[in-house]
């Protein structure tokens, strides 16, 4: 099922697929992975799939879910979707064929723009040619520290209408960031109780890479011990930039 998301960037998410598997330091207090936990414990079907203890979880093992393929066919007012916000499409366990029904899907539903983020950088670049690339997907992927700055490098090579970078839980500075090519950038702290602070200087140097490159800056929260703990002003305004709809 689909549902309307508290994600300050969007409006509702879709779950074709749910599952995934720690991949890098911003994993670590995955609350995807947590919440999976008790998904599971509730006996909710699509979390039945236990992962890898070492790196995933109860109710988080990668789960194609076919029957969810369609649920956006049935939307009809205009919705902004963020695919995945239970899972990864481009984690090495969604075959690639179910990756391209999920970009018909898109293509099929014009009037919806869809989110895609991924960590998995290496292989959506790899899989970008064979797949047919509808104008209504953004495509970005997570940054969360320097270390990480090779998957904006791979974004670039793919021919999304929007790329952008999800720079959340920040976790460090970017002072080596470019941004050409790229259309959106999300900044945020980590919430939850075991939350690692941002510091606002981070946030402050990507805000003024954005605004010197002229591309959209959005600051999704502080963070803390719940999501909105923080508030989200910075330096005494809310950024809410948004991306235009296609390159054009």
């Amino acid at each position: 099922m689909g549902s309307q998301s508290a994600i300050e960037w969007t409006e509702v998410t879709w779950n074709p697929t749910t599952g995934c598997d720690r991949i890098s330091v911003g994993c670590d207090n995955c609350y995807a992975l947590a919440l999976s936990k008790r998904l599971k414990a509730m006996g909710t079907p699509k979390y039945q799939n236990d992962g890898d203890p070492r790196t995933s979880g109860p109710g988080f093992g990668v789960t194609v879910h076919r029957d969810a393929l369609e649920l956006p066919l049935r939307w009809r007012t205009p919705r902004v979707v963020f695919v995945n916000s239970m899972s990864d499409l481009f984690h090495a366990k969604v075959p690639v064929a179910f990756v391209r029904e999920v970009f018909d899907v898109i293509a099929a539903t014009p009037q919806h723009t869809y989110q895609v983020l991924t960590k998995r950088s290496a292989r959506l670049s790899k899989l970008a040619a064979g797949l047919e690339w509808p104008s209504n997907l953004w495509i970005g992927v997570s940054v969360e520290n320097a270390a990480q700055l090779g998957r904006v490098d791979d974004l670039r090579q793919v021919p999304a209408a929007v790329r952008f970078l999800s720079c959340e839980p920040l976790l460090g500075p970017l002072d080596d960031l470019e941004l050409d090519g790229i259309d959106w950038v999300i900044t945020g702290g980590e919430s939850g109780p075991r939350a690692r602070p941002a510091d606002p200087e981070w946030v402050r140097g990507i805000r003024d890479r954005c605004q010197d490159a002229e591309v959209a800056f959005f600051h999704k929260q502080w963070g803390g011990r719940t999501p909105k703990a923080g508030g989200r002003e910075l330096d005494g305004r809310i950024w809410d930039e948004m991306p235009e709809l296609a390159r054009g």
